[in-house]
């Protein structure tokens, strides 16, 4: 941007995908300051808008963060795959009531010197430290003593959810776990642990008015990254020709292995090293129609979206889009959260469609659309929301094995581990839209290892 090659618009937030003769050549985008739907032509169209973890309702996402961009190029028929895999963080500083609406991330790194440890009598209210250490249980090192509390995130996010629901959660909710630094403290000094994590400690003390040099931190799992996006090929492109998508709004690199790599190096990698390389082979080789604004796709689309703002705003109804919001939230977190199974994911596909009919029956968005207006913008947002959950439930119910960021409570072993089952569901689930109410169609893109052969995990 500052060798004026590349123009920015901020404050727009693309709302549909234009498609003519089957490719990618536009968007149509609202200006989030006047209102105005502007389109945006071109030979071919990148995405790069993120995840889609705030389907959850509580994440350690930013709270604009939103999945509007790749539903809307699920709709024009783009494949979603994996939506079920969502990676847990394990180090999150608990919801301290219902009015909150974001987590906070705690940096993995505190695991390194942190011990991760509950009461091991149910309900013990004492402050933590009048617990003696013969009574704490120190449940990752005991579990898994090779690798203790550096087991995978996975691993960590489900053994301290299963503590808490066992109840032997701690602080105002009970569902928290002890996060230790005093062993490292006594065995480093204050001031090393300063150097090392100062700013978190910090950061920790700023949001819960508690000092983690004098007491154990308390932690959470909270959703954090999904690996699940809309399917691409070794290029980036979807199967839309000319739409490409980069970083965590694909299914890439990240949900190759189902477990979830870094999203930094998920940018830099497609950002830097590959799209420059593919898009240019596309562009160079590919033939295009003229093509302009005002022609018949652009305004189509553009009307589509004009019919979408304006069913929102006739609703007039009662209730806020944050409160389905939240109340769908509960239902993916319950349902579709670290612990899966058939009966939970199937209420889920029976729940999610009740919010849904209730949001377009009384969700109130005040406001016109020929202004600022996040209510709007909100709105539209849960309504994606509202339609994405439903096929990641449907995803998590089909795919009825446990692996990485999946994990389904029927398919473990005698030592509550993920168990695979490579024989029948080594294949990137890749979803088609089918059109409203219809059930979508599923692609099976096999998945071949010809050097390093997948492995049953274990961490003992």
């Amino acid at each position: 941007m500052d060798a004026g090659k590349v123009k920015f618009f901020p404050r727009r937030e693309m709302l549909d995908l234009v498609v003519a003769d089957g490719q990618a050549r536009g968007i149509v985008a609202r200006n989030m300051v006047t209102g105005a739907l502007e389109t945006y032509q071109g030979h071919a169209v990148v995405l790069a808008t993120g995840g889609y973890g705030n389907t959850w309702y509580l994440s350690t996402m930013a709270k604009a963060s939103n999945a509007t961009a790749v539903w809307r190029a699920y709709k024009r028929g783009a494949c979603f795959g994996n939506p079920c895999f969502a990676q847990i963080h394990p180090t999150c500083i608990p919801q301290s009531g219902a009015y909150q609406s974001k987590l906070t991330l705690m940096s993995e790194s505190l695991r390194n010197d942190g011990r991760i440890w509950v009461p091991k009598k149910k309900g013990d209210t004492r402050p933590p430290q009048d617990i003696p250490e013969n009574e704490r249980d120190y449940y990752l090192e005991r579990l898994y003593p090779s690798f203790g509390n550096l087991v995978p995130r996975d691993v960590a996010s489900r053994r301290a959810k299963e503590m808490c629901d066992n109840g032997y959660g701690v602080g105002p909710t009970k569902l928290a776990v002890y996060l230790d630094f005093g062993d490292a403290i006594k065995r480093n000094g204050r001031h090393w642990i300063e150097e090392k994590y100062g700013n978190l400690f910090d950061m920790y003390h700023e949001i819960t008015n508690e000092d983690p040099y004098r007491l154990p931190m308390r932690i959470y799992p909270a959703i954090h990254y999904t690996m699940g996006g809309l399917w691409v090929d070794y290029n980036l492109m979807s199967n839309v020709p000319g739409l490409y998508v980069i970083g965590e709004a694909n299914f890439s690199d990240h949900g190759a292995n189902r477990l979830g790599a870094s999203a930094l190096m998920q940018g830099l990698a497609d950002g830097y090293f590959i799209l420059p390389y593919t898009i240019g082979d596309y562009l160079a080789t590919e033939t295009f129609q003229s093509l302009k604004e005002t022609d018949e796709p652009f305004q189509r689309t553009t009307k589509d979206v004009t019919e979408r703002i304006g069913r929102l705003l006739s609703v007039r109804g009662k209730t806020p889009a944050d409160d389905f919001h939240r109340e769908l939230g509960k239902v993916m977190w319950d349902n579709v959260g670290m612990g899966r199974n058939k009966k939970g994911l199937e209420a889920a596909l029976k729940e999610i469609p009740k919010i849904r009919n209730a949001f377009w029956k009384d969700v109130k968005v005040v406001g016109t659309a020929d202004s600022l207006n996040s209510e709007l913008e909100r709105a539209g947002r849960v309504a994606d929301f509202l339609e994405l959950s439903e096929l990641i439930a449907r995803d998590a119910l089909h795919r009825q094995e446990s692996c990485g960021g999946h994990f389904r409570v029927e398919s473990q072993t005698e030592e509550g581990e993920a168990k695979r089952d490579d024989r029948n569901f080594t294949y990137v689930a890749a979803w088609e839209y089918a059109g409203d109410g219809k059930v979508p169609k599923l692609h099976k893109e096999p998945l071949k290892f010809d050097y390093v052969k997948p492995s049953q995990r274990s961490y003992k």
